[in-house]
């Protein structure tokens, strides 16, 4: 009997990768009806990773209302995993750019308050292991907001505390943890951090990341001063660097209060959503796997889900095919890191919202996978004859 191991990332905008695995696995049932079809959703730590443990583990979702990047109350979701006491949380859900309207853009003034109430939340429902998907944040605070809502206390020079938001670095002089969560020395962080900005300077939080934030060149100097004074204050009162740690101006300096706070690991996130998805024990016996995105292109080859599926496949001797809904000559470097053949499952000229639309993407997917095993099974034929 064949085995089929499915684990696709989402296709941004389009289809998720619990969707597009339902598509791919019928594809492959209507010439394989006796397949054994084992399909864990992908994502690489950032925008979908809570959909996609929460179903890789049989967790669930949670929702609770929270401060928003601009102090506003919103909705945010996690996810707690099937062993229940692992929570999942994608800082996007309570401080993502998206959550900030165009005109109201303003890293000075936007908070990441609301993922401190987040995991407060998580603790209180008896987790203690965090997985948190950085990236997509309007903030550049150094993570403040978060330790507030934690219980860490900054205060200024009149022994105040300080208010919320990048333009309260300049004010903090000192430290208070005597309120700090009593739980929180019982939790570990694992963070899923793919990029390895220092907090401050050139290569900082403030300069790489400000300008998609709506920071201005004037904005940006004026962060960069912050999170700098922030880090000698840190260093100062806690002995700890948060500047060098590789990652720390990651979502606006969150990489930073997570690994010099809270004794976080920052670590690939396609690697950190492998690990807990089981991927390689999944993966024996399989006769093929079958992985995916978007759009597959240069960038894939930086470490993306795809890659980090096909090589372990690789490990195992596992024949992959690749399926996105775009693809270029760049592509073909993945057949040297594991993909055993791509394939884009466009079939038709169309535009590009037209082969993005959710249904269409559905079919395709279909098709293109009910094709390629149509032809496994010709020459599978073909071979025992």
């Amino acid at each position: 009997m064949m085995k089929v191991l499915i684990a696709i990332d989402s296709f941004k905008g389009s289809i998720s990768s619990i969707e597009g695995s339902e598509a791919i696995s019928l594809g492959i049932k209507e010439i394989y009806p006796e397949a054994e079809i084992v399909t864990l959703p992908l994502a690489d730590g950032g925008e979908g990773t809570v959909e996609a443990l929460v179903q890789a583990t049989g967790g669930k979702r949670v929702e609770k209302e929270v401060a928003g990047p601009l102090k506003e109350k919103v909705h945010a979701a996690y996810g707690i995993l099937g062993d229940g006491k692992t929570a999942v949380i994608e800082v996007a859900a309570a401080c993502g750019l998206p959550l900030v309207p165009h005109s109201q853009r303003n890293p000075l003034l936007t908070t990441t308050y609301g993922v401190g109430e987040l995991i407060s939340d998580a603790i209180e429902k008896g987790c203690r292991e965090f997985v948190i998907g950085l990236g997509g944040s309007a903030t550049n605070d150094a993570g403040i907001g978060m330790l507030q809502a934690l219980g860490f206390r900054f205060l200024n020079q009149q022994n105040e505390e300080v208010g919320l938001g990048a333009q309260a670095l300049h004010d903090i002089w000192k430290m208070d943890l005597s309120q700090v969560h009593a739980k929180l020395k019982e939790c570990t962080f694992k963070v899923a951090c793919d990029v390895n900005n220092p907090l401050y300077g050139p290569n900082g939080a403030a300069h790489i990341f400000g300008p998609q934030k709506g920071a201005a060149p004037d904005m940006i100097e004026q962060l960069d001063k912050g999170l700098k004074h922030f880090a000698e204050i840190v260093l100062h009162e806690l002995g700890t660097d948060i500047h060098n740690t590789p990652g720390a101006g990651a979502a606006g300096g969150l990489g930073a209060a997570f690994s010099g706070f809270l004794n976080a690991h920052l670590q690939s996130g396609i690697q950190l959503v492998l690990d807990i998805v089981n991927m390689e024990k999944n993966m024996q016996g399989a006769d093929f796997v079958i992985t995916g995105e978007g759009k597959l292109d240069g960038q894939t080859s930086m470490g993306k889900a795809p890659l980090g599926v096909a090589q372990l496949a690789q490990k195992h001797k596992i024949p992959v095919l690749a399926l996105a809904g775009g693809v270029n000559e760049e592509t073909a470097v993945l057949n040297k890191l594991g993909v055993t053949s791509y394939f884009s499952i466009v079939n038709a000229p169309m535009t590009l919202e037209e082969a993005m639309d959710s249904k269409v993407a559905f079919n395709n997917l279909k098709s293109t996978t009910n094709q390629l095993f149509r032809l496994l099974q010709a020459v599978r034929t073909e071979v025992k004859m």
